[in-house]
């Protein structure tokens, strides 16, 4: 076809060459395809701002362009070239992911750091007008406008209040701020008071959907509101109401969270767990808690991606970091083990099947999934397959690990705009693509996944194929999704890596967005390449309630990574230095307190 229009678009690339007489470059995708890029008068360059950062000039841009290898973003027109077989390009932005050539500064030591502490402030700010007014959550509000304005809504959700209480307890990890912890108590409290059940006749601890605020009337909502779980129990639902509390348990060893923890552990294993086979079931009746209930309908005995994989990343990793105990690496190693026997598919698509009946067999037809693939829960099994493989290593999980991060990319990658896609279908159509089930956005939390796949798989096994995937994924994430206007991060963005601003997408708050995936990723990046790969030593707080833990031993693993790999360097309690430590066994030997005592703990890369 003759394309006789003009139409913008972003190409993302390597240098391979500059003309600076006749003013252009060439540049090759992360797929090998070459363009030629021209110049114009009004051709402007950045480089990529971090959060709370002013506008990143780069200076002369010559350095950039004549150094071939430069990854950089081009936003520009192509304009018909008289029925020729190549369109021209014009750019009118570029945008550098280093304030030097072959620099990446989401490779910067507190990079990371000052995001998480930006993001966290921000959403501080916009549900509790802190620091002018107290934190205060029964002003918390679901849904967030893009300048984080709240919006007459008056449900407040368990799973977003959760989400955010995790922001606040992972940005207190890494930056000691003592409102961040405030938010994560304060949040933890008020989920454990208002939409906290406890059944004391199985005791067991069950999570409310949610909770209508009107007037000084509150009014608990037990199942979800949501077309795709309606009047069920989610397990998802479950299982995230555990996050927040979870990280703020790293933190605090409050023994209140370990007993909802656990508790709530104890209500998967009664009844969400399939009795006479394999995994747990998706969705409970609220009212018999029975998988098998005809109204269920759709999701009558199922299993899911979310029933199995989520315990992992949301919980109960950091349930292990936090415990060291046994029953909870079985846990781990369980789900770890029924992922990778059910869901790898590769005889039929390069994307992992996530809808299951209760034997295992497939679910193609259900709801909005039908066949299809969201993108980032294949990435997501690589990351945590990676992690487990440090805690229990088998063959399995990393040849899964592997398959995903090889085949991922051409089938779920942008490789001429960069960044990742959403939903596509699991079998390929038009023209041998996978196509968009919706739309060719990209989502904050699809990104999210694959950065943290490619970096720990870099930061363990070495592959600069890994190491390629994870740059050009983190480049693509901070050149596009930071909102350096109001703060916090996009929910979507075009194709091209524009900010998709329309209908709920435009919140920073919503039932889909809280603090939790963003933060997620700043901390886990931190951790990633600061000790695995740039050889970084970095500081993460605690602060401990008395007799919090047993035999007053306080676990500081940042995540789990290879054994030996990572050392405890020096500690500080209440700011004076400490010596009653495990360097390789990642433990702190707390002293006698009457009242909780500040850990500041540098973590060292092994030499």
């Amino acid at each position: 076809m003759n394309i006789n229009f003009t139409f913008s678009d972003t190409i993302a690339g390597y240098i391979t060459g500059y003309n600076a007489q006749e003013r252009w470059f060439t540049l090759e995708t992360s797929d090998k395809r070459p363009f030629k890029v021209n110049l114009i008068a009004s051709t402007y360059a950045r480089s990529v701002q971090n959060l709370t950062e002013g506008w990143q000039d780069p200076g002369d841009i010559t350095a950039f362009l004549a150094t071939n290898g430069q990854y950089v973003f081009a936003y520009g027109t192509f304009y018909p070239n008289a029925g020729g077989d190549e369109a021209a390009f014009e750019a009118q932005q570029l945008i550098f992911p280093g304030k030097e050539p072959k620099v990446y500064r989401h490779e910067e030591q507190n990079w990371w750091i000052t995001q998480i502490s930006s993001i966290a402030s921000s959403y501080l700010k916009w549900q509790f007008d802190y620091p002018k007014e107290e934190i205060n959550y029964k002003n918390y509000r679901t849904m967030l406008h893009l300048g984080g304005a709240k919006k007459g809504d008056y449900l407040q959700e368990t799973d977003t209040i959760s989400r955010m209480v995790y922001g606040f307890a992972s940005a207190y990890l890494l930056t000691g701020k003592d409102e961040f912890l405030e938010g994560a108590e304060l949040g933890t409290e008020y989920l454990r008071d208002h939409l906290r059940f406890f059944d004391q006749d199985d005791d067991l601890v069950y999570w409310y959907h949610g909770l209508k605020v009107e007037g000084q009337k509150e009014t608990k909502l037990l199942t979800s509101e949501f077309g795709d779980d309606l009047d069920s129990l989610p397990m998802y639902e479950q299982i995230y109401a555990l996050a927040g509390p979870t990280q703020t348990y790293r933190i605090t060893g409050d023994k209140r969270i370990r007993e909802d923890i656990d508790k709530t552990i104890d209500l998967f294993e009664k009844y969400f767990k399939d009795p006479n086979g394999i995994g747990y079931y998706s969705h409970l009746h609220p009212i018999t808690l029975d998988a098998h209930e005809e109204s269920l309908a759709h999701n009558k005995a199922r299993k899911n991606w979310n029933s199995v994989g989520d315990h992992a990343p949301a919980y109960l990793i950091n349930l292990y970091l936090a415990s060291g105990e046994k029953k909870h690496a079985d846990f781990l190693e369980y789900t770890f083990d029924t992922i990778t026997k059910y869901f790898p598919d590769y005889e039929n698509s390069p994307f992992v099947q996530e809808k299951f009946f209760e034997d295992w067999s497939k679910d193609q037809t259900w709801g909005w999934q039908q066949n299809r693939a969201v993108v980032g829960h294949n990435l997501k099994i690589a990351w945590n397959l990676i992690r487990q493989q440090s805690l229990t290593p088998k063959d399995e999980y990393l040849e899964f690990a592997k398959k995903i991060a090889e085949l991922m990319p051409a089938a779920g990658s942008d490789q001429q705009r960069g960044g990742w896609y959403d939903v596509v279908e699991r079998v390929t159509k038009t023209g041998g693509k996978h196509q968009f089930v919706w739309h060719d956005r990209k989502a904050w939390w699809q990104q999210e996944q694959a950065i943290l796949a490619y970096l720990i798989m870099y930061g363990v096994l070495g592959d600069k194929e890994y190491e390629k995937q994870a740059r050009e994924a983190a480049a693509f994430y901070n050149a596009f999704f930071l909102d350096n206007d109001d703060g916090g991060v996009y929910f979507n963005v075009f194709g091209n890596g524009m900010p998709y601003l329309l209908g709920t997408e435009r919140y920073k708050g919503s039932h889909s967005m809280s603090a939790y995936h963003s933060t997620e990723l700043c901390y886990l990046s931190a951790v990633y390449i600061n000790l695995l790969i740039t050889k970084q030593p970095t500081y993460f707080y605690f602060k401990p309630y008395p007799n919090s833990w047993t035999d007053n031993i306080l676990r500081v693993s940042p995540d789990i990574l290879p054994a030996g790999s990572i050392y405890i360097s020096e500690v500080f309690i209440n700011d004076q230095p400490y010596t009653d430590f495990d360097a390789y066994g990642l433990t702190v030997k707390l002293p006698e307190a009457e009242e909780s005592i500040r850990v500041k703990v540098q973590i060292s890369p092994a030499k």
